[in-house]
């Protein structure tokens, strides 16, 4: 049984009212199962109450934790009445992650707190030495292990910000560590493994091949594996977190906003913060395209999804952790998805505020925070105002670990995740004058960020528009104004712009497929070469900085030949997506008859 007070205090659990008189108040029993329990009486010997507190656990096996913290006219403590499964407590505030990480700020964004007129502070883990939380776990669970483990080293597998925690923990430990990575890796982070004193091999072009190699390593050296996320010391390490959020905010304190991935970091924060102030929501953020935490907890089981996006790279977890899962399960109280837009839009947020430029996964807290503030600002019908006396919600800046060529990226798609461009799809006459006709309808005022056209046949042009909005209702505006001067408007996002095909072509047997494969030198070569057998009617492809190069291809498959070709697709091994009835595809890349009216 874990037992930990900095103060001589007594609490109840049910059976010690008969040493003094208490009161409870109950907390949250589906999320956290927590008595809050206030002493009263300063007269009874709180050794007396605190051994029949043990009692009364050893007899009942109780599963109800009983929490307090500091009040104005009593002093609490804390007994985690199953050591099984509330032990984190102890394991937090023993951990040793302080002699290789630092104590991270909790810093006000005045810019973001103004615009959505609600307190937001940032957890600044982006200021680690290794620019991400992940020091915190690999460091704790490698120097809290028998030195027995580490005689054959550590070995990991990443191709992230944990191959750089485990390095750097070997580093300062003094012990030899193995990284094993995927081949996809980007030159820089192999790199920076090495200079850490690692040793990085490359094996297999994903994550799961290079883990399962770092397995196998891992046995044939006698070395310890050092997981990413599901490992009690690892958890209890990036728990630290949420003890300095409370520590550093004594005031109130409305929502922690965690990123998720295989789920360590938030599973550690919300278990100290819900033993220390359960009335603190704890909310897990992941992308719609990697959602394997917010699958499972809908579910109730954890559920291994097929492929997952990997714009947020540091998130793109396929399984969560068993144990990270029991947490979250019983202790987070909502998942928040966002998009990648919004992703984009919060790393642009954090760079206003603090001239720093988080990696995708790093800003994902942001997106959720905003996307929550929008969603409760809706619900109550009300307008954000500067002076809300609600408490503060805290966004965890998790990672800044991002090369550098991917903000083409982000830059381009921030304006649209902060709804302050709309992209959309025009139909206009093909005509002379029909261009200034377009602009004329969308007003003096109308500021012209993109413009796309091609010659399609004459009597119809598609063209693609993007305009700088006030906000979320200016979309909408536009195409209202377009709309009243006869030209049909789509809202869409950015797609590949093309010709259509000509008059001697016919779009029956086309199918446009999205393709993500390895990015690495020659891998576009030889995706082509894996294509071969069909035509090629159309292939647009473009780098965004990321570990999986994209590609939208479309390709002449006569229906006799579908089923062979969903066979070959399969065999491709490559994660893919059906584009054909995408609607940019449809109103610039089919012939104009069959495009959208």
């Amino acid at each position: 049984m874990a037992f930990v007070t900095a103060h001589p205090v007594i609490l109840d659990c049910g059976k010690l009212k008969a040493h003094h008189p208490c009161r409870e108040t109950a907390c949250s029993p589906r999320r956290n199962r927590v008595r809050l329990l206030t002493r009263r009486s300063r007269r009874t010997h709180p050794q007396r109450l605190v051994r029949a507190a043990q009692e009364h656990v050893e007899q009942t096996s109780a599963s109800e934790p009983i929490v307090a913290g500091n009040g104005a006219a009593s002093v609490y403590c804390y007994i985690a009445c199953s050591p099984l499964k509330n032990d984190y407590l102890e394991r937090v505030l023993n951990a040793r992650v302080y002699e290789a990480a630092v104590e991270t700020p909790l810093e006000s964004a005045p810019l973001l707190s103004r615009r959505l007129g609600r307190r937001v502070l940032l957890k600044r883990e982006d200021l680690q030495p290794v620019f991400s939380f992940k020091i915190r776990g690999a460091y704790n669970m490698i120097a809290l292990s028998d030195p027995s483990q580490l005689k054959g080293g550590v070995v990991a597998a990443s191709a992230g910000n944990h191959a750089q925690g485990v390095a750097m923990s070997a580093q300062l430990l003094g012990i030899r560590a193995t990284i094993v990575m995927p081949c996809t890796t980007p030159s820089i982070k192999v790199d920076a493994v090495r200079q850490r004193g690692a040793e990085a091999v490359l094996h297999g072009d994903a994550f799961d091949d290079a883990q399962a190699y770092a397995l196998r390593l891992a046995e044939e050296r006698g070395a310890l594996f050092v997981p990413p996320f599901d490992h009690p010391d690892i958890i209890a390490g990036q728990g630290t977190i949420g003890l300095e959020i409370l520590r550093k905010h004594s005031g109130p304190i409305e929502a922690v906003f965690v990123p998720v991935g295989g789920g360590g970091l938030i599973a550690g924060i919300a278990a100290i913060v819900k033993r220390l102030r359960p009335q603190v929501k704890v909310i897990g953020v992941e992308p719609f395209d990697a959602d394997a935490m917010y699958q499972s907890l809908q579910a109730g089981h954890r559920v291994r999804l097929a492929q997952v996006g990997v714009f947020a790279d540091g998130v793109a977890v396929k399984e969560v952790g068993t144990e990270t899962y029991r947490l979250c399960r019983d202790l987070v109280d909502e998942i928040i998805r966002v998009e990648n837009d919004e992703i984009c839009a919060a790393i642009k947020d954090m760079f206003e505020d603090t001239r720093s430029i988080l990696e995708p996964a790093g800003a994902l807290a942001i997106a959720g925070l905003k996307r929550y503030v929008q969603r409760e600002t809706l619900s109550s019908n009300a307008s954000p105002t500067a002076g809300s006396s609600s408490g503060a919600l805290v966004a965890v800046a998790s990672g800044a670990n991002t090369n550098f060529d991917r903000l083409r990226h982000v830059s381009e798609r921030a304006e649209i995740g902060e709804r302050r461009e709309a992209v959309l799809a025009v139909r206009i006459p093909e005509r002379p004058g029909a261009f200034r006709s377009m602009m004329n309808a969308l007003g003096p005022g109308a500021n012209i960020t993109e413009f796309n056209y091609r010659y399609a046949s004459p009597e119809v042009a598609h063209v693609f528009v993007g305009l700088t909005v006030a906000d979320r209702r200016g979309a909408a505006e536009a195409m209202a104004k377009l709309e009243a001067h006869g030209f049909m408007a789509k809202l869409h996002l950015r797609h590949c712009v093309g010709g259509m095909g000509g008059p001697d072509f016919s779009s029956a047997n086309e199918i446009v497929y999205r393709f993500e494969f390895p990015e690495r030198p020659g891998a576009l070569a030889r995706f082509l070469n894996g294509l071969r057998g069909w035509n090629i009617t159309l292939f647009h492809y473009r780098n965004h900085g990321s570990d999986v190069g994209r590609v939208l291809v479309g390709l002449q498959v006569p229906t006799a030949e579908r089923a062979a070709f969903m066979e070959f697709v399969e065999r491709l091994g490559y994660s893919y997506e059906d584009e054909t009835q995408n609607i940019a595809y449809r109103l610039f890349l089919r012939p104009t008859q069959e495009s959208i009216v």
